[in-house]
């Protein structure tokens, strides 16, 4: 499905419903889709506790624009957010990747229709971004998006100098509402200290999870498919359908 956006972009869209109350929001990362494999995966096993509703970001996959380096994609996930709204979900979670987790930080302190978020690999600041190439899992992102994991992944980029609003600026704004950060100790694009700094900044409730001998973004669901996702799962049955402190 087409889902249009306030600046009259076309956001391609998937809906997995699957007879839930509550519905979650996948928003992937950069050079990336809701198509990849990787991301199909999680959307389907989202989808036994959850209506899932994955889409691909302007500049990407089936949607029309050119990526905006985060700078514009906010209006991409509020027109699913206005899509969910209107199948009358009234529990909402996000979870995002790499930046698609900073644009869903973005999103979550300006919109309160989102009642949890999941930040995985979120950097705190676009320009402080770490791109450790010698670090061995490059070399293990390079294999990854060169098999068959990694058929149909392209980006249409755009100017990458638009004004940004940094996500450890505004990630205070998302309370009283829920936020998690997962990261990899591993990683070698986003190192974890940003989601510690996102961690600081961010008010209750909200937790943080370093994986050990874990990578990048949805490569720790490769590595760990059981873990990473029983921890996602975990915190949207405790967030989505609980009214519990974190």
């Amino acid at each position: 499905m087409k889902l249009l956006t306030e600046d009259h972009h076309e956001i391609s869209a998937e809906h997995l419903q699957t007879g839930h109350k509550e519905v979650v929001i996948l928003a992937h990362g950069f050079y990336n889709n809701k198509d990849a494999y990787l991301f199909r995966k999680m959307a389907e096993e989202l989808s036994r506790s959850f209506d899932v509703i994955s889409f691909d970001f302007r500049g990407h996959g089936k949607s029309s624009g050119l990526f905006s380096w985060t700078s514009k994609e906010c209006a991409d996930v509020e027109a699913v957010i206005a899509y969910a709204k209107r199948r009358g979900y009234a529990s909402i979670g996000l979870v995002g990747f790499s930046l698609g987790a900073a644009i869903s930080l973005m999103t979550a302190a300006q919109n309160p229709d989102i009642k949890t978020v999941i930040a995985v690999s979120a950097p705190y600041d676009f320009w402080k971004i770490d791109f450790h190439f010698w670090k061995p899992g490059m070399l293990e992102d390079l294999k990854l998006n060169l098999g068959m994991k990694g058929k149909g992944k392209f980006i249409r980029p755009g100017n990458p100098f638009l004004p940004k609003v940094r996500p450890v600026d505004v990630v205070a704004k998302i309370a009283p509402r829920s936020v998690l950060f997962i990261h990899g100790a591993e990683d070698w694009l986003i190192h974890p200290e940003h989601s510690r700094k996102l961690y600081e900044k961010a008010k209750e409730p909200k937790e943080i999870v370093i994986l050990e001998k874990a990578g990048h973004a949805e490569t720790m669901f490769d590595q760990q498919p059981e873990l990473f996702m029983k921890i996602c799962v975990d915190w949207f049955l405790k967030t989505l359908r609980e009214e519990v402190k974190i």
